[in-house]
């Protein structure tokens, strides 16, 4: 009488008798170690391979596409807005002139001629200020609404790149344009999202007339409307706009040959406009000191 041959073992639990195979190795494995697949079922490491194998999904401008993404960016914008506004609050006691009495609000309020003197932290500083409740609730709705969609597709860290470098177009051109104001207000930066979003429709080849309409609104609003600064406005969404074709559009127009090529380009494009708008300031600044 024969004796028959041992049942074959789990290849990784190699005291396990087993009746099953992956299907795809081929290789002996126990229910524990296998899981279902559109065809048979697979090992662990069948899986795990699989998984390595597998491109991560990313969106036109390189950021990696999650299935629920979360805006952090924009809730982190929004977040800081409102706290600063809440600062200027309490040290005027009151929310509806909160400009009046506040020391953060004096110290950041962006006024040309005293950039001049040395207060370059009202470039960064006034973007984060707001006249009163009001101010602040239309930007932070704006902000809202099109900051999620513009983090979605840039991914976080090029989308405040793209937020920050409108913040400083905005500045750049209240510097240049606006030399006796006191402008303050998230609005340069928000408008520099609105040219993102709009250069991102073009590059998803979506009509862009609905974005195109808000935006001819907005600045006819800032050109008619007394106490609105047109200049931050018009400097942000220019700043915006090009920040967004320098990551969308240009490594295209040069073409490059690769995803990290292109990223380079972006950030590359992202840091000259930030450059620029700088320079642009500290001339202004240092003409007004003369």
């Amino acid at each position: 009488m024969n004796a028959q041959p041992p049942a074959p073992t789990c290849v990784r639990h190699p005291d396990r008798p087993t009746g099953l195979a992956c299907t795809r190795c081929g290789r002996a494995a126990c229910p524990e170690c296998l899981r279902p697949a559109a065809v048979g079922q697979h090992c662990v490491d069948c899986l795990r391979s699989e998984q390595r194998d597998v491109r991560p999904v990313r969106t036109v401008a390189g950021a990696a596409a999650a299935q629920k993404p979360i805006p952090y960016v924009t809730y982190a914008l929004i977040a800081v807005n409102v706290l600063v506004f809440a600062v200027t609050a309490a040290q005027a006691r009151s929310l509806v002139d909160n400009y009046n009495g506040s020391q953060l609000f004096r110290r950041w309020v962006l006024v040309p001629h005293l950039v001049a003197d040395g207060d370059w932290v009202r470039v960064i500083g006034s973007g984060f200020l707001h006249y009163g409740p009001i101010h602040l609730l239309l930007n932070m709705f704006a902000l809202y609404v099109v900051g999620r969609d513009a983090e979605l597709v840039l991914g976080r860290l090029r989308y405040l790149a793209v937020y920050l470098v409108s913040l400083l177009g905005g500045s750049a051109a209240v510097m240049v344009f606006a030399q006796n104001s006191a402008t303050a207000g998230a609005s340069g930066a928000v408008y520099g999202l609105f040219g993102a979003i709009t250069v991102i429709l073009l590059r998803l080849r979506q009509n862009p007339n609905q974005m195109l309409i808000l935006i001819g609104i907005n600045i006819f609003i800032s050109f008619s409307l007394p106490g609105i600064s047109m200049w931050g406005h018009l400097g942000g969404l220019a700043a915006g706009t090009l920040a967004t074709l320098g990551i969308l559009f240009l490594p295209g127009w040069l073409r490059a040959k690769s995803q990290e090529t292109a990223g380079l380009i972006g950030w590359l494009a992202i840091a000259a406009l930030a450059v620029v708008a700088l320079s642009v300031t500290g001339a202004v600044a240092a003409s007004l000191a003369a």
